[in-house]
């Protein structure tokens, strides 16, 4: 099998930033997908599975809700290694267009009160596994870490 893009990606090398992971064409219609590398891959401890199912919850209807981008959302959620979150876009784009949409989205979940959206056993296939404190943690740590002036090397992949 052919090696997929993504894991040509050097993750030894690999900082927490807003990356352009592809960008696909489908008939007309362009998609391009971020990498939102909340974790340094392989130096820092994972996101703890509750966090990264509330913050796909929370980071899911925030986007889908938003002025703005709300209609160009394809998909937001966690990576399978749990080092951060994919989101799919209509359109081309490129990292530093969406780096004021990334802030408010993580400035938003930092700041989260409330209910979880869609935390019920009507609304989601595992409810229980929602940890808002940590979540919340998790989105302020990377915002203001990262994403509060954020520079090119957190915006383009490693060489």
């Amino acid at each position: 099998m052919n090696k997929i893009e993504s894991f040509k990606i050097d993750h030894t090398r690999l900082k927490r930033g807003i990356y352009v992971s592809r960008r696909d064409q489908i008939g007309v219609e362009n998609v391009t997908t971020f990498d939102l590398r909340v974790k340094e891959p392989n130096n820092e401890a994972a996101l703890d599975p509750a966090a990264a199912h509330t913050l796909e919850h929370i980071g899911a209807t925030f986007l889908r809700n938003h002025a703005e981008y709300g209609d160009k959302i394809l998909y937001f959620g966690p990576m399978g290694c749990l080092t951060g979150f994919y989101l799919l876009l209509n359109g081309k784009y490129d990292s530093k267009d969406v780096v004021g949409l990334i802030q408010e989205l993580f400035k938003f979940a930092a700041d989260f009160e409330g209910e979880v959206p869609g935390a019920s056993a009507v609304e989601c296939g595992n409810y229980t596994l929602m940890d808002l404190p940590l979540a919340k943690q998790e989105a302020a740590k990377y915002y203001a870490e990262v994403l509060d002036g954020i520079g090119e090397e957190n915006l383009n992949y490693p060489e």
